[in-house]
């Protein structure tokens, strides 16, 4: 019972500083937006005696929006060397540093009226967020048995979900998201990054990391003891020398060796295709339509708020709901059900809108989408994609794998965010058409290509796609007979 407490403390100590902070950040940021544009206009006039234009004051707003994303690419790409070379614990306490310079530049930005002050805080922000989606789940899914592995793996989802909860109650006027309190609602992202400086470092590293990458066997024992007490630790060790003897002599690779390695070829097109997806897929738009939706259903604009809450709080239900079954249900069918879903309710909502102003109860059935869509995105695709890279890589692959996940997502992310206002504009009511398509591929390639990881050790999923990587040259000689054949008798 103390063992599995050790294993729930270091998830959280992990979590809070982690991925909590991704989607805290992302939510902070929604209840300034006009004040900060305000300040914006009012430091350009001090300083120019001329008032911005609109378009201008959009353009700033705009760029300060996507240097989040843009920090995130960078701490992507930083993630797989800093998980090599300090290990992964060490690299999650590092990271909080970015965190600790966004809150000091966001807190003293409008003391010395500075909104390039923000605009550097919210790169940070994002440099510390893309470390973290990457090592995080790496570091639990290292550290857990491999009956939980899953389940402890998709916490990453969960704390993703409940920071961007927190963000939006923070975010409420009543709270830090009025006028005079915004700057220290954008600071307010230290708090977590304080609370796991003082608690993870209390917690083992992951032991994978110790006896593989480091060959250190005695602190690999030591680790392995605190996380599992006193059950035997016999099986788990021996699985962890096979992979140790099976990399042996080898060095992490670089990604663009895992694009160069055909042993390697149906694990990275499907961690291409999934973490293209999960951005590609609309969820993140569900949430900017959401204000619209809510507005045309009747609902008081000064009530708004709170029934967005509502919005994340679906997220956070489904990720926690995701979590207690991947272990029984598999990745493969919360993948397949979650895209089928999405293309589903991309289809009704796309319909909705387009008779929101003919049938009366038409907006109900819009929110009533929004809902359903940001359901089915958590119960799958929000945690499982995170899971995955962890398991189809071996130890030498991995940290690369995730740094072309991480970049794939901040940079789906930041095409998104940017095409998004074009696509509605140019296909209006179905701007969830390239969503719908997104989501039909997705779920196609799962159910073709995708084999099920759930319950196997990282060795024995590594043997299954061995054989996909290379029976593709076993039919090549196969065919490549009938043709000598045809040759040599004409």
């Amino acid at each position: 019972q103390l063992q599995r407490k050790i294993l729930i403390l270091t998830i959280c100590a992990a979590g809070i500083g982690g991925t909590f902070q991704y989607g805290y950040n992302i939510s902070i940021i929604n209840a300034p937006t006009s004040y900060i544009q305000i300040f914006m206009n009012k430091t350009w006039l001090e300083r120019t005696g001329v008032p911005l234009e609109s378009n201008m004051i959009l353009l700033l707003w705009s760029f300060t929006v996507s240097a989040y994303p843009l920090g995130g690419l960078a701490g992507a790409v930083v993630a797989g060397p800093m998980a090599i070379m300090l290990g992964r614990k060490m690299s999650l306490l590092l990271n909080n540093v970015f965190v600790i310079i966004a809150a000091v530049l966001s807190g003293f930005s409008r003391m010395a009226k500075s909104f390039e002050m923000i605009m550097l805080s919210r790169f940070f922000t994002g440099v510390n967020a893309g470390v973290s989606m990457n090592i995080q789940p790496m570091y639990l899914a290292e550290s857990a048995p491999t009956e939980l592995r899953g389940a402890v793996a998709l916490t990453s989802a969960s704390f993703t979900a409940l920071g961007l909860v927190l963000g939006q109650v923070v975010g409420l006027r009543e709270l830090l998201g009025g006028e005079e309190s915004w700057p220290f609602l954008l600071a307010s992202n230290v708090v977590p990054a304080l609370i796991q400086l003082t608690a993870l470092p209390w917690f083992p590293e992951s032991p994978r990391y110790l006896l593989i990458d480091r060959g250190d066997r005695e602190s690999c024992i030591s680790a392995l003891q605190k996380l599992r007490g006193n059950s035997d630790l016999s099986a788990e060790l021996e699985e962890m020398l096979a992979e140790q003897a099976a990399v042996k002599g080898q060095r992490a690779k670089n990604p663009w060796e895992l694009f160069q390695n055909p042993a390697l070829r149906w694990q990275l097109m499907s961690i291409v295709v999934l973490s293209s997806a999960m951005q590609l897929c609309g969820n993140d738009s569900m949430y900017f339509y959401a204000a619209y939706v809510f507005q045309e259903a009747g609902i008081p604009q000064d009530k708004i708020p709170y029934v967005v809450i509502g919005t994340g709080s679906c997220e956070l239900i489904t990720s926690v709901t995701c979590n207690m079954i991947i272990d029984y249900a598999g990745r493969r069918p919360l993948l397949l059900g979650g895209y089928i879903f999405m293309a589903g309710w991309a289809i009704v909502f796309m319909v909705a809108l387009s008779q929101q102003t003919q049938i009366s109860w038409m907006p109900y059935l819009s929110m009533a989408c929004i809902f359903a869509y940001i359901l089915s995105f958590g119960i799958g695709p929000a945690g499982v994609t995170g899971v995955l890279p962890t398991e189809v890589f071996d130890q030498m692959s991995r940290p690369a794998a995730y740094m072309i996940c991480g970049s794939l997502l901040w940079l789906n992310l930041f095409l998104v965010g940017t095409a998004f206002p074009f696509i509605v504009k140019s296909l209006a009511h179905f701007c969830y058409i390239p969503f719908f398509v997104v989501c039909i591929c997705t779920a196609l390639y799962v159910w073709f290509f995708l084999p099920e990881t759930k319950g196997k050790s990282f060795l024995e999923i590594s043997e299954e796609f061995k054989k996909r990587n290379f029976k593709a040259q076993t039919h090549a000689v196969f065919y490549k007979g009938p043709e000598d054949i045809k040759s040599t008798t004409l």
